[in-house]
């Protein structure tokens, strides 16, 4: 998948109080933490992802999978590229690490996405439109933050 042919959703940021390895390794363990849920499985079973369970390398690197998710690319402590489709979006949500000096590590969540036919866009309506991709974005992101403090 071409991730820079997929429209720009979002991009949510937050700084972090912690080195960059510290912050990689919250990422992957609050990912899999998250999208690990019963709930999440439910969810991704009842949308149709493409990847329904955890499978593949641990920690998180090229062709590990969870619920609603595949890594596409992993550099270590730099970016994180997740794709992933279901029956209303081809999406993709890359996790970019930065530092931000005094030990600090800046941690930015971009999301591109398609929303084909009229499912598509009742789903972009229900999902995005509505506020709750950006809310739950930033409980990740905030999550990432307070394990890796």
């Amino acid at each position: 998948m071409d991730i820079v042919s997929l429209p720009r959703v979002d991009e949510h940021t937050t700084v972090v109080a912690a080195d960059v390895g510290d912050v990689w390794r919250a990422l992957g363990e609050t990912l899999e933490g998250s999208f690990g849920r019963p709930r999440s499985a439910r969810y991704a079973r009842l949308i149709g992802v493409a990847d329904r369970v955890a499978s593949g390398p641990r920690p998180l690197a090229v062709g590990s999978a969870f619920p609603g998710f595949r890594v596409a690319s992993a550099e270590p402590e730099r970016e994180l590229l997740l794709i992933g489709r279901h029956y209303f979006s081809t999406y993709a949500l890359v996790f970019r690490l930065d530092e931000a000096g005094d030990g600090h590590t800046r941690l930015r969540a971009e999301t591109r996405a398609r929303f084909p036919g009229p499912g598509g866009a009742l789903y972009r309506l229900l999902v995005i439109s509505s506020g709750a991709h950006a809310l739950l974005t930033g409980r990740l992101l905030k999550a990432v933050r307070q394990r890796a403090e």
